[in-house]
């Protein structure tokens, strides 16, 4: 039997098992990112999970990164966020929220500004607005006094999500995000303390979990790292070198966890899981979409020094997932076109198992 089930503990939580429901965008927004009502459906049908962590929400306006992605930066989105963490905690269930600012992986038409990012340098591709594909702009380098404001700005969005009832947050560091352009020489070629050498490329990443820390707690807060991962344009060169550094730059703050994603170099990410004092997250990948694979992919991360598995699709499409592995009942399919819109299609309407049995639909 796989090690994914059994009480765990965690940020000062108790965990049922090890399985996380992974961070993941649905675009299930107002048009200012203020989360719709089916929301709370959809996070509270997944409240079987060991912990869930909420899609990459942004702090800021200047923070958003793709049309219809989620904020917390005005009284009305804490409310609606407030519903939603509210409706998990019933369901019995537990539930962070991951933080993201997206720096240059953004656009004017989403805010109104030019993107801004570690160095003028652009992201190849198109960026996700609300009409067309345009090709993401030349960003403009953060000033100093911006850095520090949009630490204070991780700061505040974690305040205002444990105020509101999470009970912990996750910081986005990876998938070419803006912390993660600070970790790549290719991205970030300052030549003030926020740049240059190791030291220099983690001190803005190492800064945010730091300040996030000390205003609600190390062991309440995360940071989700993806070295290697070529996502949004990124290359990292050195990244041997830098992860190491940045891993135990991030242990001495005594932060609850760190979250791998998937994609990421294997090797390198067992190295920093071992490596990592508390308790590492890693994250499976789409893989196979069979019981007994996903169970012995679980079973070989948690040899190699994972503390908890997190899923994502396997989730999107499988509200009752810890329960299916348990059983090894079979997996229900995903629907892509479904991914980001379509309101309860595709997002609250997939069936659980009791119900799948009934109408012999299951898998």
């Amino acid at each position: 039997m796989s090690g994914l089930f059994g009480p765990t503990p965690f940020g000062g939580l108790t965990l049922p098992n090890r399985i996380v429901m992974s961070p993941m965008g649905r675009g299930r927004t107002t048009a200012d990112g203020t989360p719709l009502p089916v929301m709370a459906e959809y996070y509270a049908q997944r409240a079987s999970a060991g912990l869930i962590i909420s899609e990459a929400t942004h702090p800021s306006p200047l923070a958003v990164g793709h049309a219809h992605s989620v904020r917390l930066h005005t009284a009305e989105q804490a409310r609606a966020w407030a519903r939603i963490v509210d409706a998990v905690h019933e369901a019995g269930g537990r539930m962070y929220l991951q933080i993201m600012h997206a720096g240059r992986v953004s656009h004017p038409d989403l805010h109104g500004e030019t993107p801004v990012a570690p160095s003028a340098v652009r992201a190849e591709g198109t960026a996700r607005v609300f009409a067309g594909k345009p090709a993401h702009p030349t960003p403009r380098p953060l000033h100093r006094d911006e850095i520090a404001a949009t630490i204070q700005d991780f700061v505040r969005c974690a305040r205002t999500a444990t105020d509101i009832g999470f009970d912990g947050v996750e910081i986005h560091g990876a998938n070419g995000y803006l912390l993660h352009q600070f970790l790549s020489p290719v991205t970030n070629t300052r030549e003030d303390g926020y740049g240059g050498d190791t030291e220099g490329r983690i001190r803005f990443p190492v800064e945010v979990a730091r300040a996030v820390a000390a205003e609600i707690g190390a062991e309440r807060t995360g940071i989700r790292l993806s070295p290697g991962f070529a996502l949004n344009d990124m290359s990292e060169p050195d990244r041997t070198e830098v992860y190491p550094v940045l891993v135990d730059a991030l242990a001495a703050l005594g932060l609850g966890h760190l979250h791998f994603v998937a994609g990421s170099d294997p090797a390198l990410v067992h190295e920093l899981s071992r490596r990592w004092p508390r308790t590492a997250v890693v994250n499976l990948g789409t893989g196979p979409l069979d019981t007994d694979g996903t169970l012995a992919a679980a079973d070989e991360a948690l040899a190699h020094g994972a503390g908890l598995l997190s899923f994502g699709r396997q989730f999107l499409a499988n509200p009752d997932l810890p329960e299916r592995l348990r059983t090894r009942a079979p997996l229900n399919a995903w629907n892509p076109r479904f991914f980001y819109e379509g309101g309860a299609q595709g997002y609250t309407d997939y069936p659980v198992l009791a119900a799948a049995g009934a109408a012999g639909t299951a898998g």
